[in-house]
């Protein structure tokens, strides 16, 4: 396993000691002739202090930038891998912490941790509209191209910044729960959308898949798409994810599609802000 959440990473740092099944993924991406660098961020807002990670190029220059929000157990070297991987394809990642830096949650425990947010939407868009504020002062970053992607409680997470109206180009979600927003709450939406989703996934069921689209439909400005995979059920992107009794299983199929669909949206997202 890689370093203990809350671990320092050196800048100009390289994460090169992932578990086996993070490695692998990983290497999909070939690690480009300059490097990258990547590091623990440790930042606070409104009080609260909390410790996220980046990954960019090496060396000077400014590059679009990817918010990137963790699953119900927080920032921990799935999320981190996953950040590594955007900065070998020549972007800067950061990794949000909505929970906060003294908040790490156990597998027992991330349910009631992760639900404190479903509760408190306010709190919660607040929090990754900091995040997000963060990610676009960074100095490696181009402010005026930036993406938002998340997974699981992440991927809810990142829909839940574009209901703010928050000045992101786009916005991905992996195997998220889909919520709708209050009335007319969708015209605040800016960001072009794109729902990567397990079509037998129990935490989104078709009729809240139904709802969310609906929900969208009432602002046509809005550019969103839903890809489904078959078979594919909650957390199919995560290695470790094994549980089909609960309705959580890795799908290497799946995940593969859906890094490929991500990638082929940013770039043709970022294309057009170039």
């Amino acid at each position: 396993m890689g370093p203990l959440p809350g671990t320092p990473h050196p800048p100009g740092a390289i994460m090169d000691s992932y578990a086996p099944n993070l490695s692998d993924l990983l290497e999909r991406e070939p690690l480009p002739a300059s490097g990258i660098a990547c590091d623990d961020v440790d930042y606070e807002a409104d009080g609260v202090a909390y410790r996220g990670y980046r990954a960019r190029p090496a060396g000077a220059g400014r590059h679009p930038g990817v918010l990137v929000v963790h699953d119900w157990l927080g920032v921990t070297d799935y999320v981190r891998m996953r950040c590594d991987m955007l900065a070998r394809l020549g972007y800067s990642a950061f990794a949000a912490d909505v929970f906060g830096a003294d908040v790490r949650p156990t597998p027992q425990g991330a349910a009631a941790v992760a639900g404190r947010f479903y509760q408190d939407r306010a709190l919660w868009r607040k929090r990754l509209v900091e995040a997000f504020d963060q990610l676009r002062t960074d100095a490696s970053v181009d402010a005026t191209r930036t993406a938002a992607i998340g997974y699981c409680f992440g991927g809810s997470s990142v829909l839940e910044l574009a209901r703010t109206g928050a000045d992101v180009d786009a916005v991905v979600s992996f195997h998220g729960g889909l919520l709708t927003g209050s009335e007319g709450e969708a015209e605040k939406i800016t960001a072009k959308l794109l729902v990567l989703h397990g079509a037998a996934d129990p935490v989104a069921p078709d009729e809240d898949v139904l709802a969310f689209e609906n929900d969208l439909r009432t602002a046509p400005s809005v550019d969103w798409q839903v890809i489904a995979y078959a078979n594919a059920m909650h957390a199919f992107t995560l290695p470790d994810a094994d549980a089909p009794e609960h309705g959580a299983q890795f799908q290497a199929t799946a995940e593969r599609r859906s890094w490929t669909a991500m990638k082929t949206f940013l770039a043709e997202v970022f294309a057009t802000r170039a």
